[in-house]
């Protein structure tokens, strides 16, 4: 009794592909064509316009939260200020490094980053509140925060599989900024300041 023949990777005839998958010829072909377009190849369905203009929304929400909390980390004071200060400085470099991914998207995607300080805080989502003590400032940021919550999710429901590498960028974001509003929940939580 003979066994059947395998079909390793090389041996397996080249139509012998699963759905939905290319053979080789046709995958170099594509990549030739609208090479100007550097990343978007033909695969790519979502709406580009549209994801560009969400991804520079959020742009100006990141750059808002950055300035609000660099104004929070010089402007707090009493005696909890150490710490929470350390806490301002950590979330604003952290703010900074989602900024400079969407930017990269952004490009990537063949747009451009509005970096235009005249509408930054008209585009972002979340305000710039400056608070009028430590308590008022953790409170804001955690509003800020769960605002940026909802806005990620609305995002990543909105482009789905159309663009994984933005639904991964956005979804990488969405998680930093839950860890962000939940210690600052737990900092209300057990505040004993004034």
């Amino acid at each position: 009794m003979s066994k059947p023949a395998k079909n390793t990777p090389n041996t397996a005839p080249d139509n012998a592909r699963p759905p939905g998958i290319s053979d080789t010829a046709t995958l170099r072909a594509k990549a030739r064509k609208d090479i100007e377009d550097g990343a978007i190849t033909d695969s790519y369905s979502a709406d580009r316009e549209a994801v560009i203009k969400l991804l520079n929304d959020a742009l100006a929400t990141e750059y808002v939260c950055v300035l609000r909390y660099y104004r929070h980390y010089f402007m707090a004071k009493g005696m909890l200020a150490d710490s929470i200060k350390a806490e301002f400085l950590e979330h604003a470099q952290q703010e900074q490094a989602h900024a400079g991914k969407l930017a990269e998207r952004i490009v990537q995607l063949g747009g451009e980053p509005d970096l235009n300080p005249d509408t930054l805080t008209a585009r972002s989502h979340a305000e710039y509140k400056e608070g009028s003590d430590l308590r008022d400032m953790v409170r804001e940021n955690l509003i800020a925060e769960r605002i940026a919550i909802d806005s990620y999710r609305e995002m990543i429901n909105f482009v789905g599989d159309r663009d994984t590498t933005t639904k991964r960028i956005l979804e990488e974001i969405l998680a930093q900024e839950e860890e962000h509003a939940d210690e600052f929940a737990d900092l209300l939580d057990g505040w004993i300041g004034e």
